[in-house]
């Protein structure tokens, strides 16, 4: 079947589509960030390893429960960047907060490259957090604010697949370049981010709440590319103006401690938790953290760099999956089997490393790689691809900011504790016990998604 010329381009879901090429290009210079990030994220994981053999690159000594605060002081600057951002975005803007993103992450490489004892890499993994935890609060509401809804959940799952791409490429570094060459790497991508988006618009949202009709009929007409003939879309932005307009006048004296007390608010708190405790506790990020650890302990026969690598393409694939049917299928199928193949992968996974502490199965050696391989699929096309899709959308217009804010400070704390009690679990509990919690975890998440959550696919921001 021929399609005419350009008939691809005009398809209103196409995101080169004339209406949406802004939104798309916006989208890809705000994740240079979110990419910069993973590749801290990505290159510290092997690196951990590394500071505890004797070929360690640096000069000083890092202990086993040192290295455990390295992995998880990620989760305390999180929470940090979480406050700092959703206390400001709507005061300042989301803009100026992007903008300051830059700078503890650059003091990030520059602390590991200058360490001089362990307590630079604990002030360098803060700030590492700080910039992640700040990016996710603003990244996915710049961009849920800027895009059309038929494109708006595979612009805002750019957000993880970018990080994932970046932990790949963080992998990749930490393998074939030396310790104290990385940074000089990685230093030009801050750089290059902060220099890109210094021709973006702030949202027309937030120039809206503020008065700034003006400047926000300018940002509009940008990202939705309208021409000035275009009164159809013109329309568009004024019932937004007048609805925000409206909704703001009467924030002025209704906004309360009981907005947040409504039913629906009520049942986007639980969906959140179900979602956060989901998205932590079955173990992906702590895999992606420990990975290193995780394939020594699995009585895999694969080399264990090849494995983490090959862990870092399957996490982009799966992103990746989300961003191409995640506006066409909807969130809540993808969550259901993500958490289901997650459930049953992770249980497989727990099997295996029992019995192979009885048995000999290294004939079977590869089967660890594939389970991870399959979990970690599974869980980037739903659990992690839609994540900040189906909490930006779940939350009533009225309260989304604040409550979206919170609930990622809440994510960021179960980062901190997921983080600092896996090895723990590992150590007390064997990696068995630990993927079989996990994968209760997983299995409880299915039950609760499948009765309780509702499809988001399509939702206007301005509804409650």
């Amino acid at each position: 079947m021929k399609f005419p010329s350009g008939a691809l381009f005009e398809h209103t879901n196409c995101l080169l589509n004339r209406r949406n090429r802004y939104q798309f290009l916006a989208t890809f210079l705000v994740n240079i960030s979110t990419f910069a990030h993973g590749i801290g994220v990505g290159w510290m994981s092997p690196v951990m390893r590394q500071l505890q053999t004797p070929e360690s690159p640096l000069s000083f000594e890092v202990f086993v429960e040192e290295l455990s605060w390295i992995g998880s002081l990620l989760g305390i600057g999180s929470v940090i960047g979480n406050l700092l951002a959703g206390f400001l975005q709507d005061r300042i803007g989301r803009k100026p907060i992007m903008f300051a993103l830059t700078v503890p992450y650059v003091c990030f490489w520059l602390l590991s490259y200058f360490a001089q004892s362990v307590e630079y890499l604990y002030l360098a993994r803060l700030l590492a957090g700080i910039t992640g935890g700040g990016g996710y609060i603003v990244f996915p509401i710049f961009i849920s604010e800027i895009s059309d809804a038929k494109v708006r959940g595979r612009l805002s799952s750019f957000v993880m697949l970018s990080v994932n791409m970046g932990v790949l490429v963080g992998y990749i570094l930490s393998t074939n370049v030396g310790y104290f060459t990385a940074p000089f790497c990685i230093i030009p991508l801050p750089i290059c981010y902060f220099i890109s988006n210094l021709f973006l618009p702030e949202t027309p949202f937030h120039l809206i709440n503020k008065g700034k009709f003006g400047a926000a009929e300018k940002s509009f007409r940008f990202y939705k590319n309208v021409r000035d003939d275009d009164k159809r879309s013109m329309l568009e932005f004024e019932d937004m103006k007048l609805m925000l307009t409206k909704e703001r006048a009467l924030n002025v004296n209704a906004f309360n401690y009981k907005d947040f007390a409504t039913r629906p608010a009520l049942k986007a708190y639980a969906i959140a938790m179900v979602l956060i405790l989901s998205n932590q506790f079955t173990g992906t990020f702590c895999f992606i953290t420990y990975m290193s650890d995780t394939f020594a302990l699995s009585h895999t026969t694969l080399d264990i760099s090849m494995c983490t690598i090959v862990i870092g393409a399957v996490q982009i694939v799966g992103t990746y999956t989300t961003t191409l049917i995640c506006d066409r299928f909807g969130r809540k199928i993808l969550l259901l089997i993500s958490t289901l193949g997650a459930g049953i992968c992770l249980a497989a996974f727990g099997c295996f490393t029992y019995l192979a502490k009885l048995y000999d199965l290294s004939v079977l050696g590869w089967l660890p790689l594939l389970l991870l391989s399959l979990d970690v699929f599974l869980c980037n096309i739903g659990l992690v691809g839609v994540f900040f899709v189906v909490l930006v959308e779940v939350m009533p217009a009225k309260i989304r900011s604040v409550a979206v804010s919170t609930f990622v400070v809440i994510l960021s704390c179960t980062v901190f504790v997921s983080l600092k009690i896996f090895p723990l679990c590992m150590q007390y509990w064997g990696i068995s016990i630990t993927m079989w919690s996990s994968s209760l975890v997983a299995f409880v998440s299915f039950v609760y998604f499948m009765l309780f959550l509702d499809e988001t696919k399509g939702k206007s921001l301005l509804d409650s």
